[in-house]
């Protein structure tokens, strides 16, 4: 019983680390109605930078910021692809994920680079707060949380944001009132793939390493978590409710897994398993909205 708990307490504070990349995969995903995938590659790029950083002595606050910026950087290169060199949305962030692969594993010059030595945030707090690591990554976790959602709230208020927003929704007509719908789409880009880089950083310090396989995956998790949360949701609820509810659904997510793992799920089948989780959640919605409308139709 002990063992679950730890467990569960583990999978919320990953949930609460990994809910930033879903937040940032929900701006391409939702507001933008693109489907990107170099957030598999960013995401790595925010663990590898940090990581090969801090073994250069940066401390872990500095090297995470720059982590972020290059998370930007992988957002700018499939924007730019993608809008300028007019190449699917889909293909640009494959292009991109392939490209960051090669680049972090000269960064770190290996695959896989442990930090259980090295300082991180985790362990300032530790040091500082005296908690253990998993309540430390929950207390980083919640705060960085609750400033992502309050930026993001406030910028998507904005005139720029809101006209992200509308770009998703009708491109033409945004298109008709001047607005650089190029643009609006790179800064969606950058945005999206800063956070996916900072999720990344922090996972990575809670982890104890940096690997360039980390993001593998990482747009399976994003989605289900985005899934997960709107299925909790009605279509007019307030924006920021929305995002909260993005956070709760990453939780959730995490500590499916951990119960299932707990149950004695092969860690090989993690993935397959991870994929048949969002294939329900995906189709759950719409087979409701199915019987729904035959009955009304009755």
């Amino acid at each position: 019983m002990t063992g679950i708990l730890f467990a569960m307490q583990g999978a919320i504070s990953q949930g609460i680390l990994w809910s930033i990349m879903s937040l940032g995969i929900y701006i391409t995903f939702r507001l933008l109605a693109i489907s990107d995938l170099s957030v598999d590659g960013t995401f790595a790029v925010g663990g590898c930078v940090m990581a090969t950083l801090i073994t250069l002595g940066i401390t872990p606050l500095l090297a995470t910021t720059i982590a972020i910026i290059g998370g930007a950087i992988g957002g700018l290169v499939t924007g730019l692809l993608h809008t300028k060199c007019h190449i699917p949305a889909i293909l640009a962030g494959i292009l991109t994920q392939l490209g960051v692969y090669s680049i972090n594993l000269r960064l770190m010059g290996r695959s896989n680079l442990p930090l259980l030595k090295l300082n991180t945030i985790f362990k300032q707090i530790e040091a500082m707060v005296g908690l253990s690591q998993t309540n430390s990554s929950l207390i980083v976790g919640i705060i960085v949380v609750a400033i992502v959602i309050a930026i993001m709230y406030w910028f998507f208020g904005t005139e720029i944001g809101s006209a992200i927003r509308a770009t998703g929704s009708n491109e033409n007509m945004v298109r008709s009132l001047g607005v650089n719908t190029d643009s609006t789409k790179i800064i969606g880009f950058m945005i999206a793939n800063a956070l996916v880089a900072l999720s990344g950083a922090l996972v990575a310090q809670s982890q104890g390493y940096a690997d360039v396989k980390q993001g593998i995956g990482a747009i399976v998790i994003g989605l289900a978590s985005i899934i997960i949360g709107e299925t909790m949701i009605r279509k007019q609820t307030n924006f920021a409710i929305r995002l909260c509810m993005i956070v709760l659904g990453s939780i959730i997510y995490r500590l499916i897994i951990a119960i299932v793992l707990q149950l004695g799920l092969n860690t090989d089948d993690l993935k397959l398993f991870s994929a048949i989780l969002v294939a329900l959640f995906l189709t759950a919605p719409q087979l409701i909205k199915t019987k729904k409308g035959g009955v009304h139709h009755a």
